[in-house]
């Protein structure tokens, strides 16, 4: 494995390619003169690109095929650079895919490869027939398990056994700097606990997003009581939502700067003492910036979405959560949970990290 050519698919979403990072990571530590390719879709492939684990990032179409795909004028087109991307992963002759996936798509890229060892998930654990592809199948346990748990088990059909893993995100000079002159610029000194919180979602995931006044709620009594610093951190589209919480706020908070990649983010985050949001990609990102994270449930599944490291779970035992019902209108796993509930959840992890 030490000098192998090793193809990674796990193309979206955000969230699950950050989580796919600490496997590859360890991958990469146990093989270190090994060469380490990605195939991943457009949002994550600046991201990948800027950690030094990953040599190659080959980026996957999706939105510009399935629009080429459905056009008259653009399928011939599209079908010649389908053709094009299979051509090229054959000629670069991988020893081993890993697909961390597990649906068809990654499924069919894995067998397309021309790889003589495909690694993959059993056929419990796939979606869509995926299983078919891969010549190696990895076993998950019958308990549920959390999804970073889930991917460094896909390890153990290279050989690799990993039972403690430590991650810390890498973040360039330059997001460095911007990040540091955002905070250099403040007109006001930071309180500490600076406490990062943020509220957003992508529009596809509405159903994760806690209530606004319960937000205002918790941010006031944080500043009132814990005379902690609160920065309210967004990314597009959630800036009015942001602003929205603020204006309900009676005690002052921090505005975040707008960030341009996830590393930048992170670097916020690496600033402050603390993060409370959602079940989202930001938070995996703090987690795995390495500050202690306050997660606020809704149908979601708490165990397969838990945090990198230290954190506490907020989260209402009703019997219809965790569920996939993301339509839900009711969403009563989230919005009965309470504002004094994620302050009390605040000040234990703020007490056990003190």
């Amino acid at each position: 494995m030490d000098s192998h050519k090793i193809l990674i698919l796990r193309l979206s979403a955000v969230g699950d390619v950050i989580r796919t990072l600490p496997a590859v990571k360890a991958l990469k530590e146990h093989t270190p003169y090994s060469s380490i390719t990605w195939i991943v879709e457009e949002p994550s492939q600046a991201f990948l690109e800027s950690q030094p684990e990953i040599d190659e990032v080959i980026l996957f179409p999706r939105k510009r095929w399935t629009k080429g795909i459905k056009s008259l004028r653009g399928i011939g087109g599209t079908i010649k650079e389908m053709w094009a991307l299979i051509i090229d992963l054959r000629r670069r002759r991988f020893d081993v895919v890993l697909d961390f996936h597990g649906i068809l798509k990654s499924g069919l890229l894995s067998f397309l490869s021309g790889s003589p060892k495909r690694v993959g998930y059993d056929r419990r654990s796939t979606k869509e027939g995926n299983c078919l592809f891969s010549n190696v199948k990895v076993k998950l346990p019958k308990e549920r398990i959390s999804r970073f748990q889930r991917n460094l088990t896909l390890l153990k059909g290279v050989g690799l056994e990993v039972r403690e893993l430590q991650y810390n995100l890498h973040i360039s000079t330059e997001d460095r700097e911007y990040v540091e002159s955002f905070f250099n610029t403040l007109s006001v000194s930071l309180k500490r606990p600076l406490i990062a919180i943020h509220p957003g979602t992508s529009p596809k995931a509405l159903f994760k997003r806690w209530m606004p006044d319960q937000y205002a709620q918790l941010a006031d009594r944080l500043v009132r009581e814990l005379n902690a610093g609160v920065l309210f951190t967004w990314g597009t589209e959630e800036l009015e939502w942001v602003e929205g919480i603020q204006k309900e706020m009676n005690e002052p908070s921090l505005l975040g700067p707008k960030t341009e990649s996830l590393t930048q983010l992170g670097e916020v985050y690496r600033h402050c003492d603390l993060y409370i949001g959602g079940d989202t990609g930001p938070m995996h990102i703090a987690s795995l910036m390495g500050i202690p994270v306050v997660v606020i449930y809704g149908p979601t599944d708490p165990i397969e979405n838990e945090p990198f490291g230290n954190h506490i779970k907020v989260r209402k035992e009703v019997g219809c959560s965790p569920c996939h019902k993301y339509s839900c209108k009711e969403l009563v796993c989230i919005k009965t949970i309470s504002a004094d509930e994620v302050f009390k959840a605040t000040k234990e992890i703020l007490s056990l990290t003190a």
